[in-house]
């Protein structure tokens, strides 16, 4: 199935690809411009790679390693609950993607045997349930919401968006919401963005996703991490104008 759905976003590539670079809207072409700037032989650039690709497709590749479908599962076959929410919570810690105190509050929510539970139910249904990806998106809303809570709120967009990110770049993408909003704002994208997660938010942002991959199909985006990672090159302060 990973490679069925790899095969359409480079399908839909292709397609996007006989779009006119002048058909580029100025804010756009300025976007391209600027990450072009940093990195000018694009998603190819051997900086790029280093620096914003390589430790999430590393992470990626753990995941199919460690948490391919068959071996989760394998997992929640056997009740293991809390191993697939350990591993799952190992590659994600490896990478910078979440803040410290949003790593403390996942791990926190998933220390009770409960907690580990529903975190693992609830992935497996967003990766591999039945029906519309709206509709396993919202499930995946209300199990990271039931999780346990100590001191800081689990159900943020990082939170959220992290684990679908890792496990199907090909499919999901990250939404850290600060520097998102700065780069729909710089592409002149409009983003209808809300602080409580909801699938209106997401497929926004899915759709913001859409629309930057087919503006880049002539620099060939291989999947949601290199569009990422070009929305955070527009909107992180790590990337001055």
């Amino acid at each position: 199935m990973e490679g069925v759905r790899q095969n359409r976003f480079d399908a839909e590539n292709e397609v996007a690809d006989r779009r006119p670079s002048a058909a580029l809207t100025r804010s756009a072409r300025s976007c391209r411009a600027k990450f072009l700037r940093y990195y000018p032989k694009g998603f190819a650039d051997p900086d790029y790679i280093d620096l914003e690709r390589d430790y999430k497709w590393a992470a990626h590749r753990r995941w199919k390693d460690e948490l391919s479908r068959a071996t989760l599962e394998d997992l929640l076959g056997k009740r293991k609950y809390t191993e697939v929410a350990r591993r799952a919570v190992a590659i994600e810690s490896r990478t910078n993607l979440l803040f410290s105190f949003e790593k403390m509050a996942l791990r926190d929510g998933i220390k009770s045997p409960g907690g580990a539970r529903i975190f693992s139910e609830g992935l497996y249904a967003l990766l591999y349930g039945p029906g519309t990806l709206e509709a396993r998106f919202c499930g995946w809303i209300d199990a990271v919401g039931r999780l346990p809570r100590r001191q800081t709120r689990v159900l943020t967009w990082p939170v959220l968006t992290v684990m679908g990110f890792l496990a199907q770049p090909s499919v999901h993408i990250y939404l850290k919401p600060t520097v998102t909003k700065k780069a729909a704002a710089r592409y002149g994208f409009d983003f209808h963005y809300r602080s409580r997660p909801s699938w209106q938010t997401y497929s926004s942002l899915l759709k913001f996703a859409r629309t930057v991959r087919h503006d880049l199909a002539g620099m060939h985006p291989r999947d949601m991490i290199d569009i990422q990672s070009f929305l955070w090159v527009q909107g992180s302060d790590e990337y001055p104008d």
